[in-house]
């Protein structure tokens, strides 16, 4: 075939080609960092099952310091009542008087906090592969800082407190699931409540759904989850407002770590990886 007869549309094919090898090593060759897989499913579910046994073992190896804890939460405490943020206690007495509401959010805390962030997780492996790994990072970055927390400042929740007139709502009511509560409380650290993990992973989630979702309710649903999540702690006094705070500023810092390593926002990159496009379209 003669140059004559290559037309325009093949031209621009044969120039696109090399834009899909992202950076460079010395000589020009291509590196690996930061470039994304399609995930491998047997690797994935080793790596989350390692992980979050890894940061329970060290969160609840954190000391418990509980006079510390105990001072820390009246100061956070105090510090809302001056910002005139301090209604837990209102939240956390007006929903337990309706049971079968605050049964519910009980079982909302213990559950839906592994559940929903699972469920994404999965999500994201099937139909965003190309994204997932990234997205992934996000999470395990927000978890790993929150550590720091949990080592740096000790904080007991609301339920705990001396003389701080909250119900602790599993214990009133009888209700499974709390690690924090009842027989299983000494498997748990319980003053480990700054940053609250049930914010940051139902952040993570409902931004993943809401960036990525193709259906308009599927996304408001995604904007929704976190914002229950922040009534649900708040109602059964597992947490302060400010914990929540915590859990966000978490959550950025994970985002951070990801637009790093892989050079742009987790949302921003191919659903599909570059090279298993290429392939397919070939």
């Amino acid at each position: 075939m003669s140059d004559s007869a290559v037309t325009d549309p093949e031209r621009r094919s044969a120039v696109a080609v090399p834009r899909t090898v992202t950076g460079g090593g010395p000589g020009g060759a291509p590196h690996r960092r930061g470039r994304p897989r399609r995930p491998r499913l047997w690797f994935e579910i080793l790596l989350i099952a390692v992980s979050y046994w890894t940061y329970s073992l060290i969160r609840n190896a954190v000391p418990e310091q509980k006079a510390a804890a105990l001072r820390n939460a009246d100061r956070l405490w105090a510090l809302e009542h001056r910002l005139g943020i301090a209604v837990e206690s209102s939240v956390n007495h007006a929903v337990d008087s309706v049971t079968w509401l605050i049964v519910g959010m009980n079982y909302y805390y213990a559950t839906l906090h592994f559940v929903i962030t699972v469920g994404v997780l999965v999500w994201l492996y099937h139909w965003h592969p190309g994204r997932y790994a990234a997205t992934r990072l996000v999470l395990f970055a927000t978890t790993g800082v929150a550590l720091l927390g949990y080592y740096l400042f000790p904080l007991a929740p609301p339920r705990l407190m001396n003389g701080g007139h909250f119900v602790d709502t599993v214990m009133v009511h009888h209700t499974w699931g709390s690690m924090a509560s009842g027989d299983l409380k000494h498997l748990s650290n319980q003053y480990a409540a700054m940053p609250s993990m049930h914010i940051g992973w139902s952040l993570w989630c409902g931004l993943t759904v809401f960036a990525l979702a193709s259906v308009p309710w599927v996304r408001v649903l995604g904007l929704l989850y976190p914002a229950l999540t922040l009534v649900v702690i708040v109602a059964t006094a597992n947490h302060f407002w400010l914990d929540a705070v915590g859990g966000a500023l978490c959550l950025t810092f994970g985002f951070a770590v990801a637009r790093l390593w892989y050079g742009r926002p987790p949302y921003a990159l191919p659903r599909v990886p570059v090279r298993e496009r290429d392939h397919a379209s070939a």
